[in-house]
Formats: structure tokens, C-alpha cells, sequence
């Protein structure tokens, strides 16, 4: 390598970064060929070059160079609160729109399971998502899953045969003595 590089590895997804733009290159050419010899292959629609850069001085106002997907997570350059260009992790769009799809499809299969049982059940989910997902610069991602997640609760606890549907002063009281956890920020980095 020319310049600097580095590798980031969780199980079977990686990352490797590169100073220079030749070098990227050359591992993208050789890395096919190192797998092979493993009988290993690399998908060819997540394996990319992505130019991942803050945006130059005339390009102020416009948002970093490249973004990628990786481990659910869209990395994309932002700007910081002093105004310094940094790397945003959020939550990705398809993974949000498949944890809100699983959790509505949830709370529809088991509506008529004790509302207890609904708690609990709701209340993992989220906390689990917190922990993979609750890290600094991704609070709204997670808001909006807190918000789904009590939409769909109320929705198809209304479905559950009585008359009416449950009314938000009702869904209060109920939160307020089976309250979902709020979002949190678990990672600082």
C-alpha cells in the first residue's frame, strides 16, 4: 500500500478503507482471487468502491461524497454542531421499514394475547434495537421506531373485538402504567 488503510470486520462483512484511490483499487482486483483460493465469493451487488470523503471548501453546503450501507447502518458525511465535517451512522431505511413491518405483523398475530404479554413482548423488541442501533447521532431513527411501535400497539389493540377503537387519553393511562421504553443513546461512538 501506498498510503494508509484500514480494515473493519464483523464476522462475515467488512470494510476497508483506503487513503488513495490505486490501492482500493488493487485490493478490489485481488480480493476476488484471495477468496477463491478459500472457495469463497464475494457478492457481487454489496461489493462496491465507494470515493468516501468529506466534501471539498466550494461544496459547503452539500453533503459528503458517497455513502454506504453496512451492518444496517447508512454511514454519510454531515456536519457536526461547531460546524466540522464527521461520519453519521443511522439507522438504514430498509432495515427501519423491516422492523416496523415485523412489528405491526406482530401485533396483528397476537392482538388477542394478554395485554401484559403484549408489554413484554414490545418492550424487548425495543430494547433490543436500542442496543444494536443507540448510538450518538441516531436519535431520530429511533424516535420514529418508538412512535411506530406505539402506533401499532394502539391500532391492533383496537381490533381486538370490542366496539370502539382504544382513544389516545385511553392508550395514555395504559402507557403510563406499562411504559414502552423511551429511546436512549447505549454508544457513544
Amino acid at each position: 500500500m501506498k498510503g494508509r488503510c484500514f480494515l473493519i470486520r464483523y464476522c462475515d462483512d467488512f470494510v476497508i478503507g483506503c487513503e488513495r484511490e490505486e490501492d482500493a483499487r488493487r485490493i478490489l482486483a485481488v480480493l476476488p482471487k484471495r477468496f477463491a483460493r478459500f472457495k469463497l465469493a464475494m457478492h457481487p451487488q454489496k461489493t462496491r468502491l465507494v470515493k468516501f470523503q468529506p466534501p471539498r471548501r466550494q461544496d459547503e453546503g452539500e453533503r459528503g461524497d458517497g455513502t454506504f450501507d453496512c451492518l444496517g447502518l447508512t454511514h454519510d458525511w454531515a456536519t457536526s454542531r461547531r460546524g466540522y465535517w464527521v461520519i453519521k451512522r443511522r439507522t438504514a431505511k430498509k432495515r427501519l421499514r423491516r422492523v416496523m413491518r415485523a412489528v405491526w405483523h406482530w401485533c396483528r398475530t397476537h392482538r388477542h394475547d394478554p395485554i401484559r404479554e403484549h408489554y413484554r413482548q414490545l418492550r424487548a423488541k425495543l430494547r433490543g434495537h436500542y442496543q444494536s442501533d443507540g448510538i450518538r447521532g441516531n436519535d431520530r431513527k429511533l424516535e420514529a421506531l418508538y412512535r411506530g411501535v406505539e402506533r401499532a400497539w394502539r391500532y391492533w389493540l383496537s381490533r381486538r373485538g370490542g366496539p370502539r377503537t382504544i382513544r389516545w387519553e385511553t392508550f395514555a393511562k395504559l402507557r403510563a402504567v406499562l411504559p414502552l421504553p423511551t429511546p436512549r443513546i447505549v454508544h457513544s461512538s
